[in-house]
């Protein structure tokens, strides 16, 4: 297990600040004075700085977001973070229950600690940030960000990302890598990276019939007198969690060879500091970290996980920055002799109500979001309990939208996709439309209807299961579990591929399903091109309106072991 002492090995004399400011943060709270300068406080160190963010998805807007309950790690990651939550995520980093730091990055008392302490993020909060430091830090700043940023609200998904694309713009990122942005289909991609500012970079994507690079692999930064190697990593198994129509021409993959010759070639065009921009998610990059020399930092994102330290393995640092405009890091390097002497890093939380919004970004978010105002404010019903969606095995957001498959679509069963995106709705509060498009806004969303048989509901439980606890991250393909309306089963997470889900149950009658007989399963998100019918934000949208109160309750049907 990852204990504090290992992540704190390469803080020596840097003295990390994580711990002394979530202490403070705590003291402020409680007085009830938890203000925009307690949240830019740093003290700064050596001669680069680089911000990082990840995984906005869209919301340009500030949001509640709940992180996960269950986030279960295997093999080698088994009870280390970030597969540490709750009481056990808190002692780790020793966060008092209750802070500010513990609403941020802990889902214990959730919605009681959210009355006190509001939404989080906004590109127009996290642009004060950005322009504070770069103020305060002037050419030593390197502004990055990892990815999933253009796509997953309706308006993003209505303007094909353009209005995402334009704010973010305004912040002047140095570069960008990507995943959900390819779900806009090749075409679209190149069109939005050749009109950027600044480069979108990805050495690990090659044209599939002449194996040419596709975008850039790394660009050199001068900053703080050094050069910065940034080099870039979209998400490898693109063409598998996503269609692989819509990007035919392209190939993926983790390319660890490839990632070595490019950190090789950085070095000898005479970096002093070599960042990886990644896409590949925490274990994936943990890995890469263990098995790829000469890489300082890795700026990790795709599985939304938030830590307020920076870990450590071997030489290198990595960085896991949250999602959905929560959080932005900062890491002040102290580098000498093309090595990090000390480093210093703060998880900035962007509470929303304590920081002022950049006039410039919020005039260009209302901007954007204008067009569609009479969508996103469309009351549909009222929510009588919390709808959030982050964890493992499920939430009470995607039982919502297996009840809406199942009930408009007359089906037995309903899939739903492991999402990780997606924010909350708060017990008590309004669900408008904007709330449902903010966890189904995808470009493949027809909500099918279609026979399968027990033993393919078992082998699709399976597979996915795979892409969730395989031992080895280079074989962890997708998102989370996908969620299942009306059927039940237990998974052993410690067993091997083909040998994990058990007892498929009818929840309905408490039947065991039968291998060879057919069942009727609504679902949403198919990689298949010609997959047929009606938009599931429709769909639910739909179901929220015919009830009005939607109650939903955590549920049971999923029985876990082996973890």
């Amino acid at each position: 297990m990852v204990t504090r002492r290992d992540f704190m090995t390469a803080a020596g004399a840097a003295g990390i600040l994580m711990g002394t400011g979530a202490q403070r943060l705590g003291r402020v709270a409680a007085q009830g004075a938890l203000t925009q300068d307690d949240l830019l406080r740093f003290s700064p160190l050596g001669n680069v700085t680089l911000l990082h963010m990840t995984d906005l998805h869209g919301q340009l807007t500030p949001v509640y977001y709940r992180e996960p309950s269950t986030n279960i790690g295997v093999g080698e990651t088994r009870g280390r973070a970030p597969h540490l939550t709750g009481a056990d995520m808190r002692s780790l980093f020793k966060i008092p229950p209750k802070t500010p730091e513990a609403y941020a990055l802990s889902f214990e008392d959730f919605s009681e600690l959210a009355k006190t302490y509001g939404r989080m993020g906004g590109v127009d909060r996290i642009a004060t940030v950005v322009k504070a430091v770069r103020a305060d830090r002037g050419d030593r700043v390197l502004f990055l960000d990892g990815g999933d940023t253009w796509t997953n609200s309706w308006s993003a998904l209505r303007t094909e990302g353009q209005d995402v694309v334009d704010v973010m713009n305004l912040l002047k990122p140095d570069a960008i890598t990507g995943h959900w942005e390819f779900t806009l289909g090749e075409a679209r991609v190149k069109s939005i990276v050749d009109a950027l500012p600044f480069p979108f970079l990805a050495q690990n994507i090659r044209d599939s019939e002449f194996e040419d690079r596709v975008f850039p692999a790394q660009k050199m930064f001068e900053r703080g007198g050094l050069k910065v190697a940034v080099i870039g990593q979209a998400f490898p198994f693109t063409p598998v969690a996503n269609p692989r129509w819509m990007i035919p021409k392209w190939t993926f993959g983790i390319r660890e060879n490839e990632m070595q010759s490019e950190v090789n070639a950085a070095r000898s065009a005479g970096a002093d500091l070599v960042v990886l921009l990644s896409h590949n998610g925490f274990d994936v990059d943990r890995k890469m970290a263990e098995r790829v020399s000469g890489i300082d930092v890795i700026l990790s994102g795709h599985t939304h996980d938030a830590l307020p330290e920076a870990m450590k393995i071997g030489k290198t640092l990595l960085v896991a920055s949250g999602c959905h405009g929560k959080f932005l890091s900062r890491l002040d390097l102290d580098v000498q002799g093309k090595e990090i002497k000390s480093f210093r890093y703060r998880l900035i939380p962007i509470f929303s109500d304590a920081i002022t919004p950049d006039p410039e970004i919020a005039s260009a978010i209302a901007k954007q979001r204008a067009p569609f105002a009479a969508d996103l404010g469309r009351v549909l019903g009222r929510s009588d309990g919390l709808l959030y969606r982050r964890g493992n095995f499920g939430g009470t957001f995607d039982d919502l939208i297996c009840d809406a498959v199942r009930t408009e679509r007359d089906a037995e069963f309903a899939l739903s996709p492991g999402l990780r995106w997606g924010p909350c709705v708060l017990s008590g509060r309004d669900i408008t439309f904007e709330d449902v498009a903010n966890a189904t806004a995808i470009s493949y969303p027809a909500c099918y209807r279609a026979n399968m048989t027990g033993q393919r509901l078992h082998e699709i439980l399976e597979d996915v299961a795979d892409n969730l606890f395989n031992p080895d991250p280079y074989y962890q393909q997708g998102g989370d579990m996908v969620r299942t309306g009306g059927l039940g089963y237990a998974i052993d997470v410690s067993k091997p591929a083909g040998r994990r889900i058990s007892n498929l149950t009818n929840l309905k009658t408490g039947q065991l399903l039968e291998a060879s007989k057919d069942y009727v399963v609504g679902g949403w998100a198919s990689i298949n091109q010609e997959t047929e019918g009606p938009p599931i934000w429709d769909v639910v949208a739909r179901h929220i309106e015919a009830r009005q109160v939607v109650s939903v309750q955590p549920s049971d049907a999923v029985k876990i072991s082996g973890q």
